[in-house]
């Protein structure tokens, strides 16, 4: 691999910050079981949950929500900002780090600002447009910026000339045929082989629209012969489902590992979030997306390029109801020929190498 003896990972809050950052870690020690991986986060976040249970070093340290503007004004003033550089410095110090990877979320910045004052090779992965606030700053300090998609850098000032690198997915998503594991996956779910499915799922913590959209079409749905895995959200109240539906309608609170989803699925129908995208993209998934509408419209922006290139269809949040669930998504899940093509047009769009791409672009910032 190369001159990486020791990395630090800098990414947390979200799992759009923390299941990229996973990936490329499985993707390091892949390549040289013996590097050292150290993960910095907050006392707070989703990677406590995460990361430890994957075999990775979980360092915590202070970090702090910013303002959305970006200056350095920002940098200068909060003198606790710089407590958490040191503290981030320290871990960086002590393992001899060699690089510091960020992939957004505010623990990020002060690995940034550490690597800065110690001129250590400083690489960061973006996914949405517009960059968020932490990536945002961090790019005072580094050349070194790489994407998941290539419309972020037509679409952002900040991300003109970043590296299109893809998004690091996890290998049981990346290497999936979902073809072959059709068969068990519904098995697995307790869903019949020989009718079609529709995976519907919000992001980790679910989607009430959606929800209550797709439960409501669950009569119309199982009278066409449209089974349903319905991934409900762990913090969403369960919704109601008629019970006496003549074809399996499956519903669970959470679902750890999505590409048995995936695989088990005709078509999904969830939000926009980059993870998702990227996910089903480069798995060739035809799905309808529903972004989130609380929002910069960022989702928006993530799933269009795929809708455009013939992936996928958007509906708006406000559109989304049990009637336009049953006069588009019966139709689409009955036409095997248009899912075909759709499934191929998402998985041209996509692509599954983003771990090693961005290796690749990891060991070009720190080549002398």
């Amino acid at each position: 691999m190369g001159p990486l003896r020791s990395v630090v990972l800098a990414g947390g809050g979200t799992g759009g910050h923390i299941y990229p950052l996973l990936a490329f870690a499985d993707c390091l020690r892949r390549h040289d079981p013996g590097v050292r991986i150290t993960c910095l986060g907050t006392p707070k976040g989703l990677e406590n949950e995460l990361i430890p249970p994957q075999g990775y070093d979980l360092r915590q340290i202070p970090a702090y929500q910013l303002p959305r503007s970006v200056n350095m004004n920002l940098v200068k003033t909060p003198g606790r900002m710089w407590t958490a550089a040191r503290a981030a410095g320290k871990v960086i110090e002590e393992v001899r780090a060699d690089v510091v990877v960020g992939f957004g979320g505010y623990v990020s910045v002060p690995a940034y600002l550490a690597a800065w004052r110690r001129e250590l090779p400083i690489v960061i992965h973006e996914v949405n447009v517009p960059p968020g606030v932490a990536n945002r700053l961090g790019m005072r300090f580094t050349r070194h910026v790489a994407v998941g998609f290539p419309h972020q850098p037509a679409q952002a000032e900040a991300l003109r000339d970043a590296r299109v690198v893809g998004v690091p997915l996890r290998r049981g998503i990346a290497g999936l045929d979902r073809f072959a594991m059709r068969n068990a996956a519904r098995a697995h779910f307790g869903l019949r082989p020989d009718l079609p499915v529709l995976f519907v799922a919000g992001g980790s913590q679910g989607a009430r629209s959606i929800n209550l959209a797709v439960a409501g079409a669950a009569k119309e749905l199982a009278r066409n012969g449209v089974q349903v895995l319905h991934v409900i959200g762990a913090r969403n109240e369960p919704v109601p489902v008629p019970t006496d539906l003549p074809v399996p309608y499956v519903t669970l609170p959470y679902l750890s590992e999505m590409e048995a989803g995936y695989a088990a699925a005709d078509l999904m129908l969830g939000r926009g979030g980059a993870m998702t995208c990227a996910e089903v993209a480069a798995i060739g998934l035809p799905t309808i997306y529903v972004p989130y509408p609380h929002s910069n419209q960022e989702q928006k922006r993530n799933a269009l390029p795929v809708v455009e290139a013939g992936g996928g269809l958007l509906v708006d949040d406000a559109e989304l109801t049990p009637d336009w669930v049953e006069r588009t998504v019966i139709p689409l899940i009955s036409d095997p020929h248009r899912l075909h093509a759709m499934g191929s047009a998402a998985a041209a769009y996509g692509r599954r190498d983003g771990d090693e791409a961005l290796l690749n672009f990891v060991l070009e910032a720190v080549a002398p």
